[in-house]
């Protein structure tokens, strides 16, 4: 009995190390504006595969270098991934939220893990699949937002950095002068 109890807890340690955060699994962002910082965000890939590859993909290109975090609502989340409209060099407060890549829209991935603080989610128009760059981070628990938007990722360091990123509006989350990513890339790439 002593050895099938221990033989249940070593499998349920060496599963726990099954989806531990690895470097090419985290995403590392730093942060400039009003809040500067590194966050890391552990990557989802068993929860949304092609997410995790696009934001990857786009990393590595250096498409989400310099953006904006162009709309964040206090109590709710900070969005950003504008790649096209939410660049810090030449940004225009009312365009950016409406571009995304090059590449086509993504499929819905939607799981049933929980917006909970520090989540990060893909962000969509009304059409469950049309997420493309933008991302999102839970400054609190969002449950009106389960099984509706794609969670690919987790902040497992620099909550404290998101949590201090310049709020906007309260209603609209708009900013004129938005903190940003100044730089993003695949922990393992660095």
């Amino acid at each position: 009995m002593r050895n099938l109890f221990l033989t249940a807890v070593s499998m349920l340690f060496l599963g726990a190390g099954v989806f531990a955060a690895t470097p090419e699994n985290t995403l590392v962002i730093e942060l400039d504006g009003a809040s500067t910082g590194i966050i890391e965000i552990e990557l989802l890939p068993e929860l949304a595969p092609e997410h995790v590859e696009r934001v990857k993909k786009l990393a590595r290109e250096g498409s989400y270098d310099g953006v904006v975090f162009h709309r964040v609502i206090d109590g709710f989340m900070a969005q950003t991934g504008d790649v096209t409209h939410g660049n810090l060099e030449g940004f225009i407060p009312r365009y950016a939220g409406s571009g995304g890549s090059n590449y086509e829209d993504l499929p819905a991935e939607f799981s049933k893990e929980p917006f909970l603080r520090g989540v990060v989610g893909m962000a969509r128009s009304s059409d469950p699949n049309s997420a493309n760059s933008q991302f999102f981070i839970m400054f609190a628990d969002g449950e009106f937002l389960n099984e509706q938007y794609t969670v690919f990722g987790r902040v497992i360091e620099g909550q404290d950095v998101v949590d201090g990123i310049k709020k906007g509006h309260a209603q609209t989350g708009a900013l004129d002068d938005p903190d940003y990513m100044k730089r993003v890339y695949v922990k393992s790439d660095n």
